[in-house]
């Protein structure tokens, strides 16, 4: 179930890590995909703070029972709620619908005492203040780039972008795979805690191996309908657009993953596409877009977590005939 989730995770999340480049036609969107599978693949096995969080932090698994049924509810409704938004073509975060849905999950089957509140408003935090921190960067880099490049004529500075999007799409898939492929790591050492299979949050190979093949094989299918939101119905994109986007989601979201913090790369490279926007003109953004997106951001942890909360009781029950 783990790997269910992190497979529609990939083409669910990832799609936004190569919106822009195949946007601005920097690159083809074949090669675009490809290039973002192995970036996330190599950006998964590096990193595991990520991972550590997700499963300590929320709850402590070695003092649940039932933590197989927690687990396989939480993955059930996370994974209900990305494929709805999937099919609606909404850009929503599978790191809040994993997040809401474990602590729905633990409170329907522990009470409220249950959750770490301390560690969940941590990790709150970081869900909340990445995308005010990644439209303030975008809107800076875009700024920077417009200034130093403000004499250069328009048609080789779009050449030389294009070039340069190739890397900082490779950048941005990287970061994207060092904090949003730990999310599965994290949930599968905490149901191999809770379950006995070993007593530490120490995350196995197998676990990164498994967990990073996983996100690169949904990273190959592609999510087009995501793409075409991202890419192309925040802001008209061009190269020099597209990087500063690109620059600047990717150093949020690996200054997050050095922070050993989740966060939602999906509302990250949105909010930095928001301000590249306003950077060029504040009409410039598309803001009913930026309307549904912020809508399905507030919507995500509750509606997940009541997911996860009917997924454990049907469980429960089933597990009782």
């Amino acid at each position: 179930m783990a790997l269910a989730f992190d497979f529609i995770n990939g083409f669910h999340d990832t799609a936004n890590a190569i919106a822009t480049s195949i946007s601005t036609k920097a690159l083809p969107p074949r090669i675009a995909i490809v290039l973002a599978s192995f970036m996330n693949l190599a950006g998964a096995l590096t990193f595991t703070g990520v991972a550590q969080t997700i499963g300590g932090k929320i709850a402590n698994p070695v003092k649940l029972e039932n933590g197989m049924i927690i687990v396989m509810a939480a993955l059930i409704a996370a994974i209900l709620w990305n494929l709805i938004t999937w099919y609606m073509g909404i850009p929503s975060s599978s790191s809040h619908a994993l997040i809401g849905s474990l602590t729905g999950a633990v409170i329907t089957a522990a009470g409220l005492r249950a959750v770490n509140f301390t560690g969940f408003l941590s990790i709150l935090e970081g869900l909340v203040l990445s995308p005010l921190a990644a439209f303030a960067t975008g809107l800076l880099v875009m700024l920077l780039i417009r200034l130093v490049f403000r004499n250069a004529a328009p048609h080789k500075l779009n050449r030389r972008f294009r070039l340069l999007q190739v890397f900082t799409a490779a950048f941005q898939a990287f970061s994207h795979g060092t904090n949003d492929a730990q999310k599965t790591m994290g949930i599968i050492t905490f149901a191999l805690v809770a379950g006995g299979f070993q007593s530490t949050l120490h995350v196995p190979l197998w676990v990164k191996l498994l967990a990073a093949l996983s996100m690169g094989l949904g990273t190959s299918v592609g999510g087009w309908k995501i793409i075409r939101t991202v890419g192309t119905r925040i802001i008209k994109l061009d190269p020099g657009s597209g990087v500063s986007a690109d620059m600047a989601s990717a150093m949020v979201i690996l200054g997050f993953t050095l922070l050993k913090l989740p966060v939602s790369t999906t509302h990250v490279i949105s909010s930095s596409i928001m301000g590249v926007g306003t950077a060029r003109r504040f009409s410039a953004v598309r803001w009913g877009t930026a309307q549904t997106i912020v809508t399905a951001w507030l919507l995500t942890l509750p509606v997940s977590a009541l997911l996860a909360g009917l997924s454990y009781l049907f469980l429960s029950l089933c597990s009782r005939i």
